[in-house]
């Protein structure tokens, strides 16, 4: 048997044991491990988060830039704070010594030729649990022919979620003949919010967008949508920062760019480091040049 220690003479009596917030919004009675996932998920420092959404490919097949995820889309992880994919991918391509942390699709079903809203859980929580991810990601049809179907999916992966302490992050979907405005998505976010799950993953809408994140109580990521030039996608990412997003999810506008790496390190510094997007634009042409 090792010899005990002595008995300790500092207590410090007159110094009172200190609690501290949790820094992310609506998070502070979350259990701590839950908590500790979402502090790998959004930096600490500032509270925001660069996601690199590659998970298209459930719903749409070898995507335009994710033909070949090994070849395209590994270069750009290091720039990521956080990985969204599929759990196929997760266990093919992205080898086990990478620690980002990973947001895993957990919905899925109708492919692009079906009617989208149509979806159900997709994998276990307990696969969840084996993968170590630090999230998951359903879809979630606010105003879709299955909206009861979606929510009610939704609140089970919340419920999965909080027995073993892994966040949930609601992704609003948009068909495409819904109207893309700020009372739609205050709607659809809250709805979301109020249900259960930690975050929520939506659109920008250049009017009003500071309304949707003021009535929302969790943090939202906005979604980088369909792909547009370079600077307009840069400006979008800067707006929505400003108006209260805790960072952006993008896909396409990454991964589609004539400069994938040039484009993550523009909105690295848009999203952490508070740059105007004229100026994260020239560090996208810089290492777009460079990479020539």
């Amino acid at each position: 048997m090792p010899e005990a220690d002595k008995e300790g003479k500092n207590y410090y009596e007159n110094v009172p044991q200190k609690g501290k917030l949790f820094f992310l919004k609506g998070s502070t009675e979350l259990d701590w491990g839950m908590k500790n996932r979402l502090a790998r998920i959004f930096n600490p420092k500032d509270g925001h988060t660069v996601m690199l959404a590659i998970d298209h490919g459930y719903f749409q097949g070898p995507t335009s830039g994710l033909e070949r995820i090994d070849v395209s889309i590994m270069p750009l992880v290091p720039e990521a704070d956080v990985v969204m994919c599929t759990r196929g991918i997760l266990r093919t391509i992205i080898p086990p010594d990478v620690t980002k942390p990973i947001v895993i699709r957990a919905s899925g079903g109708p492919s692009i030729l079906k009617e989208l809203s149509d979806e159900q859980i997709a994998m276990d929580m307990e696969d969840c649990i084996r993968l170590g991810v630090c999230a998951t990601a359903i879809q979630v049809f606010i105003g879709g022919q299955f909206e009861s179907r979606s929510v009610v999916n939704m609140t089970r992966l919340v419920d999965a979620g909080l027995r073993y302490g892994i966040p949930t992050m609601a992704v609003t979907a948009v068909g495409r003949d819904m109207e893309r405005n700020a009372k739609y998505f205050r709607l659809a976010t809250r709805m979301c919010a109020e249900l259960g799950v930690q975050y929520v993953k939506t659109y920008y809408v250049d009017e009003g967008f500071e309304t949707v994140t003021s009535v929302c109580p969790v943090p939202i990521v906005i979604a980088g949508g369909k792909k547009r030039p370079e600077l307009d996608a840069l400006k979008m990412a800067y707006n929505a920062i400003d108006q209260g997003a805790a960072g952006v999810d993008m896909g396409r506008n990454i991964f589609q760019s004539d400069s994938p790496l040039g484009m993550m390190k523009a909105i690295r510094a848009i999203v952490h480091g508070g740059e105007k997007p004229e100026k994260a634009y020239d560090l996208y042409q810089t290492v777009k040049d460079e990479e020539k």
